[in-house]
């Protein structure tokens, strides 16, 4: 008789197996209605599902995330079978959820076109109204590729063969449709009413480049369709602050197929990077670092001794010269234990915090890139601290101190905390592992921050907290990173000298605030539409004529405030006030001084900001003294548009 704990602590008794539909059904005809699936003991299974002893319960519906995610699997399925329907000779293969949606990947002999994805998205919702039951079934491993290769499928045969001999293989059907899934799913198709297709693109099988190239398409789900609504305006607004687009309207960068995930930096961009770089450089100053640079080729050997070539060599860039083989740095951790290890250190030298704009390179597949935000080469602001055990807590709690601060700086004020613990492939002993996970555990506590756990992600040598950010459309963006480190610097001989003289191997931390500088930059791009703050502003202020006659004070004026170091421009072009405004509006530029004769005579300058509003007219010192106040106030406060 299963006795079923419910999470308010109640239990329900049962005469017989009892299935998760049946429990939410003893709680409330509401509750049953509302029931997408359920956990029982903690795994995520359909409402079908059949409870056959005690156990813990808990029932899923649209509130709970794991609903969400039964929904959006769900809608891939109806999605592969809405393409079946239309265009049989099609292949399935696999569709996962993934962020904010799904996507499932077809082999067809021609692309969809946008036509082909407005016909499959009514025939979806037409599925939706017949309102078929979705069940699940199970074959033998044998059975299930004979079925599959007997129904033309033959990259769901080739998946089946992958799976282990004697494991029996779960299918759901919906109508006439089946398909290789370990579910679970929505109980009925009916259920699936907030759904959108959003795009189609090109995948290689199996994500190999030497396997033939699919259709993938991308779709999104929602409980309802005010969720869809608010999530189609926030696509429609970050399509709108897609830094690749404003990278080049307002002549930031470019890429080119030379030179796949490379960024060109142009003038404008390049002033942005600096000004980030340079505010970074500010705070590794006042809290202690020392500056390096590191080579950016390295010998394979201390590749193979850290640790990286094992993990990572599919992803390193390598080279030969004379009959040594070296690697192009994907990271910066060994480099900088190889300048530690220059003479013998003290422990009154710690902690010795040693930080570098390190170049790195990754091997990625050309499909992966994305703008700045995925990119092939990259500069980590990147840092290490080397310490005793007894500090660890102190330099964790004083970084999580400062990449607040620093998020602080650049505007951002929603920041979400991360626990990422031991990897199923890691190096070091359970003791290490016990040991940096409650460091980093404590420093958080004492911090009194909300955090998540993120079990098996941590680093292959250690447990790390993760910051992510959270943009004003909502969008989450990780940057930072926090990790504890006990095994690397001894697999690359540091020492220390103890105050009892012994020799001690340090604790390396870990730590970037911004992560990748590029990427980081295409975050603030978006995050601002292009709108930076002053600070950031490639230009700052652009000083525009009315007529020839007021050229002159316009240079003048300029130059004068080029003197004091702001970032200014002058456009003295023939051409009628209203177009020059609008020109200097649409690139952003936080505000535009408008000189005609009154302002000459009056020796000032008529503000306006990139926002339309009229400040009037203002000395040079009064602006100069405003525009210093938005600079000094960082991303603090935004500039009033």
């Amino acid at each position: 008789m299963p006795a079923i704990r419910l999470p308010d602590g109640s239990v329900q008794d049962f005469e017989q197996p009892v299935s998760v539909l049946e429990v939410a059904t003893r709680i409330g005809p509401g509750l049953a209605k509302a029931t997408l699936a359920g956990t029982v003991d903690g795994h995520l299974v359909d409402a079908s599902y059949l409870i056959e002893g005690d156990a813990e319960v808990r029932i899923i519906t649209t509130r709970d995330p794991e609903g969400l995610v039964v929904i959006r699997h769900s809608t891939a399925h109806l999605l592969a079978q809405a393409v079946k329907a239309l265009f049989p000779e099609a292949q399935v293969t696999i569709g996962p959820v993934i962020e904010n949606g799904f996507y499932y990947d077809f082999a067809f002999d021609r692309p969809f076109t946008p036509e082909d994805l407005e016909a499959i998205e009514k025939r979806m919702a037409e599925l939706v109204k017949t309102d078929h039951a979705i069940e699940r079934s199970t074959m033998s491993r044998e059975e299930a590729i004979e079925f599959f290769s007997g129904m033309g499928e033959a990259y769901k045969a080739e998946l089946i063969g992958d799976i282990p001999g004697g494991e029996d293989i779960s299918l759901y059907r919906q109508g006439d449709f089946i398909d290789l899934c370990r579910g679970p799913h929505v109980p009925r198709t009916g259920v699936l009413k907030a759904f959108k297709l959003t795009k189609v693109a090109g995948a290689y099988w199996r994500g190999d480049s030497r396997n033939e190239m699919l259709q993938r398409l991308y779709g999104t789900a929602w409980p309802d369709k005010k969720q869809l609504r608010g999530y189609l305006h926030r696509l429609k607004e970050a399509e709108k602050r897609d830094h690749r687009r404003i990278g080049k309207e307002l002549d930031l960068f470019h890429f080119q197929e030379e030179a796949p995930g490379m960024a060109f930096w142009h003038d404008r961009g390049w002033i942005i990077y600096k000004e980030v770089e340079q505010y970074i450089r500010t705070v590794l100053r006042k809290n202690d670092y020392q500056e390096v640079h590191t080579p950016l080729i390295v010998d394979r050997s201390l590749w193979e001794r850290s640790g990286h070539w094992g993990k990572y060599q599919d992803m390193m860039f390598t080279t030969e010269s004379e009959n040594r083989d070296y690697a192009v740095k994907p990271m910066n951790c060994p480099c900088h234990i190889q300048i530690f290890n220059q003479g013998l250190r003290s422990y009154r030298e710690l902690p010795l915090r040693m930080a570098e704009f390190g170049a790195c390179h990754r091997r990625e597949l050309s499909g992966a890139f994305h703008g700045l935000m995925r990119v092939m080469a990259f500069v980590q602001d990147d840092a290490h601290i080397f310490c005793t055990e007894d500090q660890i807590q102190s330099e964790v709690s004083s970084l999580i101190d400062l990449v607040f601060e620093v998020y602080r700086d650049f505007g951002f004020d929603e920041v979400m905390v991360a626990l990422s613990t031991r990897p199923e492939q890691r190096v070091g002993e359970d003791a290490i592992w016990d040991k940096a996970e409650n460091s980093l555990q404590q420093a958080l506590e004492g911090k009194g921050l909300d955090w998540t756990l993120q079990p098996g992600e941590g680093a292959f040598y250690g447990p790390k907290v993760d910051f992510s950010l959270k943009d004003s459309i909502g969008r989450i963006w990780q940057c930072g990173t926090i990790q504890v480190d006990f095994s690397m610097p001894g697999r690359l001989d540091a020492q220390y000298v103890a105050e009892d003289g012994s020799r001690q191997i340090p604790v390396m931390l870990h730590r970037a605030i911004l992560g990748s500088l590029e990427r980081f930059i295409g975050v603030l791009i978006e995050e601002h539409a292009g709108r930076f703050p002053p600070w950031l502003a490639p230009v700052q202020a652009v000083l525009l004529n009315i007529t020839d006659g007021q050229a002159e004070y316009c240079t003048a004026i300029a130059n004068s405030l080029k003197n004091q170091g702001f970032r200014v421009k002058t456009d003295l072009r023939n051409e009628k006030i209203g177009l020059k405004i609008r020109e200097h509006t649409l690139q952003r530029v936080p505000y535009l001084l408008v000189v005609g004769d009154r302002e000459v005579e009056n020796h000032q300058v008529a503000v306006r900001t990139r926002g339309g509003k009229d400040l009037g007219g203002m000395g040079l010192d009064a602006f100069v003294e405003l525009l210093s106040r938005d600079i000094a106030r960082r991303g603090r406060s935004r500039l009033e548009e």
